[in-house]
């Protein structure tokens, strides 16, 4: 069996748990040195540079993805290995569909996801943003964004921010500070969040990866993530 120690420093995790469960109108939380740091250092090293991504801006501008193993953007993600990607990222690609690392954000958030479904890098460089939106996808749906950009200054946009409304005056939360750090949030009906105007020259680095409920019988409890895209591309949705 592949050792897995080393990589999350679950102790930090499990730090954050009870604030999560108690966020209102919708749980959400951070995560700081989610990473062990030295295991956070080859990921940071290895992270794939700006011009292998994709041209999101056909819903924000100066949005940038790049989705593991050459899957389209929205398609689910297999557990594969990927050879554009040093051997940390591939640790830790396998290690998100472990049976350890899924059963620890199910007891951390107390939502039912049993299953990886979608793992993929976004990046934002100066004149991104996304609109505050919300996706709703389902009752059983963990999305988490790891950030991997050093020297971030507090009050800086570009992390991705909670709200209580599709407004920016609406805020509850931003991160302040990317490097080593998770934001995380339950993804329902009053899951708004966004990323603000970014006015500095620099890039906003996040590994995004969502767990979810998932049956034989019933598929995944949040449906076909590019089904629900279609449907739903007038609100400038990004799953």
């Amino acid at each position: 069996m592949e050792d897995f120690s080393g990589i999350v420093n679950w102790e930090n995790v499990f730090k954050e748990s009870e604030s999560f469960k108690n966020q209102k109108p919708f749980r959400f939380g951070f995560i700081r040195e989610f990473f062990h740091r030295e295991f956070y250092e080859k990921l940071y090293e290895g992270y794939p540079d700006l011009s292998t991504f994709q041209d999101g801006s056909d819903l924000s501008r100066s949005q940038f993805s790049k989705i593991w193993g050459g899957f389209g953007q929205h398609d689910i993600v297999e557990n594969i290995d990927d050879p554009n990607f040093n051997e940390y990222w591939n640790k830790f690609q396998r290690y998100t569909c472990t049976k350890e690392f899924i059963e620890n954000f199910r007891k951390f958030s107390g939502i039912p996801v049993n299953k990886r479904k979608l793992f993929h890098f976004v990046s934002y460089t100066k004149g991104g943003f996304q609109l505050p939106h919300v996706h709703n996808v389902g009752p059983s749906t963990l999305v988490m964004f790891s950030f991997f950009s050093k020297g971030w200054k507090k009050g800086d946009p570009g992390g991705t921010y909670m709200a209580k409304d599709i407004d920016e005056s609406s805020i509850l939360f931003e991160p302040d500070n990317l490097d080593n750090t998770m934001a995380l949030f339950h993804d329902s009906e009053y899951s708004i969040h966004g990323v603000r105007y970014m006015t500095k020259d620099v890039e906003r680095r996040a590994n995004c990866i969502t767990l979810e409920e998932y049956s034989n019988e019933k598929g995944w409890s949040g449906g076909n993530p590019k089904k629900i895209l279609e449907t739903r591309k007038d609100d400038l949705i990004e799953l």
